[in-house]
């Protein structure tokens, strides 16, 4: 009997799975099959059938004996189709092995894919949530930069407009500052000239007076002196009460009218310098403070002439009487003043500072020289005078001049030249009253 050739189909299903995995594509026309359950899994195997198988049989006498010969062929037969069996059964075994491994893989593979799909899904869905907060938040910057550009856009508008509007304001307050000056220096002639009338007609009346009562002041003279030095003198003569007295240095024709402050401190006071109202003008030549300027019982200037040659005959204290809008006031005291001529540009020496209006002295020490608007002496390269107006004893523009500009309650703020007392109240205020006086040093009520 010929060995058989074992032409194995398998077809296998597995339950669930709905796949079949064939092994040969063979007809299975004259072959049997043997199906076998593994688990979920069913595998159907397709065998040939034996050759000669039934033309053997068909020759077979059931009758007839065989013999040993035929006997020992029909068992070697049979155990060569047993060998074969077993062989077929192992094949099988390790195909179904094979198979079920394979269909495992396969199973993870598809769980894995499974996993790796839904991640993907749920990274996929992060990416675009995060891709939308990503264009929500370019479209909110966005919004945000054309509304900052709008903003900087008005701010720019809203700086040129005030510009625009401070210089305006800036030439209106010039404008109006030169007609004040104008204002001020016509009224500042006229007062000029009516001073000089009403001293011509005083003139007239003295000379009158003099004509027609000449003894009697002759013999006057002759028993009081008539002439004072200074308030101080005045006061010590028994002329008690504060007002104008006429005042003339020893072996001298320098006469001068001076207010005579007979109240503060004791009394005995001459007065320099004298504002409260502004109807004089400060803004004065060299000349003028030389001389002295206004009237006694206003708003004046004693003259630096005078100051400087009475300051040479014995040691004066000065003291500075201050006034501001509010109601306070306060002074400045100095235990030694003195004044160079004028080959010295009546330079200023100060000792001995105390008083309430500021810890330090305002007026710029080691001594200054006076400047005017015609004389520029002091010690900046711009002109102190003509910057903050008035006359003073500027140092380098320093922190005092109580001669600038006046301005009444309300404008007296942020003015650079206006009466100014720095360490009492700043540089731009301006005060309301000053009074500079002085006395002998050894003056005693």
């Amino acid at each position: 009997m010929k060995m058989l050739n074992v032409d194995l189909l398998v077809l296998s299903v597995c339950l669930g799975l709905g796949t079949g995995y064939r092994t040969s594509s063979d007809s299975t026309v004259g072959k049997r099959q043997y199906q076998i359950q593994n688990g979920p899994c069913s595998y159907t195997f397709l065998l040939p059938e034996q050759e000669n198988c039934q033309t053997q049989s068909s020759n077979y006498n059931p009758v007839q004996k065989d013999g040993p010969a035929d006997s020992d062929e029909s068992a070697h037969r049979l155990e060569q189709l047993e060998n074969i069996m077993e062989n077929n059964t192992q094949w099988l075994l390790k195909v179904i092995t094979h198979t079920t491994r394979l269909e495992r893989q396969l199973l993870e593979n598809s769980i894995s894919t499974n996993k790796l799909e839904k991640q993907l899904i749920i990274q996929t869905n992060e990416i675009s949530k995060l891709s939308d907060k990503n264009s929500f938040l370019e479209k909110k910057v966005d919004g945000m930069e054309e509304q900052r550009q709008v903003e900087l856009k008005t701010l720019r508008e809203e700086k040129e407009q005030l510009q625009t509007l401070i210089q305006k304001q800036t030439a209106i307050i010039g404008q109006l500052e030169q007609q004040l000056f104008k204002v001020s220096s016509n009224n500042s002639v006229l007062q000029h000239q009516q001073q000089e009338l009403l001293d011509t007609v005083n003139n007239l009346i003295h000379t009158f007076s003099m004509g027609t009562a000449q003894e009697t002041s002759t013999a006057m003279m002759q028993d009081t002196p008539t002439t004072y030095m200074d308030c101080a003198a005045v006061f010590k003569s028994g002329n008690t009460q504060s007002g104008v007295y006429t005042l003339t240095l020893p072996n001298t024709t320098l006469e001068v009218k001076a207010f005579c402050d007979m109240e503060t401190e004791g009394g005995g006071w001459t007065v320099l310098q004298k504002r409260f109202d502004g109807r004089v003008d400060f803004h004065r030549t060299w000349q003028e403070f030389k001389k002295g300027f206004g009237e006694a019982s206003g708003e004046f200037w004693l003259g630096n002439e005078f100051v400087s040659r009475l300051t040479t005959q014995q040691s004066y204290k000065l003291r500075i009487q201050l006034g501001d809008w509010e109601g306070n006031s306060g002074f400045s005291q100095y235990d030694q003043f003195s004044l160079d001529g004028e080959a010295q540009n009546y330079r200023i020496h100060l000792k001995g500072f105390s008083g309430t209006a500021g810890k330090i002295s305002s007026i710029g020490q080691p001594g200054s020289d006076f400047s005017t608007k015609d004389a520029d002496n002091d010690k900046c390269v711009c002109k102190c005078s003509q910057l903050t107006t008035g006359g003073w004893w500027f140092d380098a523009c320093g922190p005092s001049n109580l001669n600038g500009m006046y301005y009444q309650q309300g404008q007296n703020s942020n003015r650079f030249n206006g009466i100014k007392w720095y360490y009492w109240k700043g540089s731009g205020y301006s005060l309301k009253t000053t009074m500079m006086m002085i006395r002998p040093v050894d003056f005693s009520d």
